[in-house]
């Protein structure tokens, strides 16, 4: 099998997206961040890659406004295809302004000749071996900047154009930097991982975050990779469902008007076998209202069960009583037991094994706390005895980026892998 880290990258974000994009094949334009983030990463490279005379900054942002689509390129017929994309005249200009300004702090913190660049959107390929079913796995990529540092070191830089910066720890186990610090490995041999500097630059925020990888994490990534790539296979093979993970994410996800997670929003015409969709709308909202009001009358039958048990504490009373029926206050009692005993009680009678059986909740808990590779091995003891859905519910419906300001999640970014 042959992919990269940003198809995996989008397998593990949603396997509805992945189907939808590596499997079908659907074709779609680009969100307005990945057309922004091509270009400055293209901008980027024209900046570094000219030697011994670097482009002045004049001569940069003259590069990306000539590169700058033209408005018309983004307005595309909607009325037919659910999945084109359109931009405003207004947001056009934003986003401009925006990458000039950009640019700019950069290229004046970041002057071209002070850095010595090995290599710029530097190709790659991993081979990976699957020691279970002897295949052999082929991860390509691309790395955006190349540096070798005065120490004599190098140091592979990704850039970033979110909003949003991730802490420190998810940078230290940031798989995509692992994959490059791999990548570059295997090219150069000599080249000593733990010598390896990784550092996502986010332009909009002029931080630079870094991180270096052990051999030891290294291999950790190649089981991870593996992982992914098995269960993906896996799906394809058995026919297994690639269901969507609605996350953040999806709001700025080329493919919503089709997904079954979001396709309903979009839905103008009625199927004459079910409810119309304003039928559907109308259920949903009350639906809704009275998931509401449940939850409002279980904090109310809260207060008034805590008003209750102190009267009957009070009044030294096991019942009370009104019109309706009565309310009883019973002790309940849970006990510890010397299981060795009951082990010499239960055995001869064959009911010792019954006892033993796993507590999927406390399992789930005892997972958390222990060692990764002690969590894989459980996951492949596992077997699937039932699946059925629920009805989840949210009183809030996110159409589009600006609803999601509060939300942790970075948003995509364009000139992946």
């Amino acid at each position: 099998m042959r992919t990269s880290y940003s198809t995996i990258e989008t397998y593990l974000q949603c396997p509805q997206k992945y189907k939808f994009q590596e499997i079908d094949r659907i074709r779609v334009p680009k969100s307005r961040e990945a057309v922004f983030g091509t270009l400055i990463h293209g901008t980027l490279k024209f900046m570094f890659e000219r030697s011994p005379l670097f482009p002045t900054l004049d001569e940069v942002i003259s590069h990306f406004r000539e590169r700058w689509p033209a408005h018309e390129t983004f307005l595309t017929e909607t009325k037919n295809d659910p999945l084109k994309r359109q931009w405003s005249e207004a947001e056009e200009k934003i986003f401009f302004e925006e990458g000039v300004r950009m640019l700019k702090r950069f290229y004046e913190k970041n002057a071209p000749w002070n850095f010595h660049i090995v290599d710029l959107e530097s190709r790659f390929e991993v081979v990976l071996a699957d020691e279970k079913s002897g295949e052999t796995h082929v991860l390509a990529g691309i790395i955006d900047r190349i540096d070798k540092t005065p120490d004599g070191t190098y140091e592979i830089i990704d850039y970033k154009t979110s909003k949003r910066m991730p802490s420190q720890d998810m940078i230290d186990k940031n798989l995509q930097l692992s994959l490059y610090s791999l990548g570059l490995h295997k090219r150069w041999p000599h080249i000593n991982i733990e010598d390896i500097k990784l550092s996502l630059y986010f332009i909009k925020h002029e931080e630079k975050i870094s991180t270096k990888r052990t051999s030891e994490q290294i291999e950790k990534t190649k089981k991870e990779l593996m992982g992914t790539i098995a269960s993906i296979q896996e799906r394809i093979m058995q026919n297994k469902e690639f269901e969507p993970m609605p996350s953040i994410l999806c709001n700025w996800c080329e493919y919503r008007p089709i997904c079954p997670a979001w396709r309903h929003l979009y839905r103008k015409t009625k199927n004459s076998d079910v409810k119309s969709k304003d039928e559907i709308e109308s259920a949903v909202g009350e639906y809704l209202l009275i998931k509401k009001e449940s939850k409002t009358k279980v904090k109310r039958l809260d207060i008034l069960e805590e008003d209750i048990r102190r009267y009957m504490e009070q009044e030294n009373l096991t019942r009370v009583f009104s019109d309706q029926g009565y309310i009883s206050k019973k002790l309940i009692q849970r006990f510890s037991y010397d299981l060795a005993k009951v082990k010499e009680i239960l055995s001869p009678l064959g009911k010792w094994e019954e006892i033993l059986r796993a507590d999927e909740t406390k399992l789930k808990k005892i997972l958390k706390e222990i060692p990764e590779h002690a969590r894989a091995a459980v996951a492949e003891a596992r077997q699937l005895t039932k699946e059925y859905t629920v009805m989840a519910t949210s009183l809030k419906v996110i159409k589009g980026p600006d609803d999601a300001a509060d939300e942790s999640e970075d948003e995509p970014e364009g000139g992946e892998i």
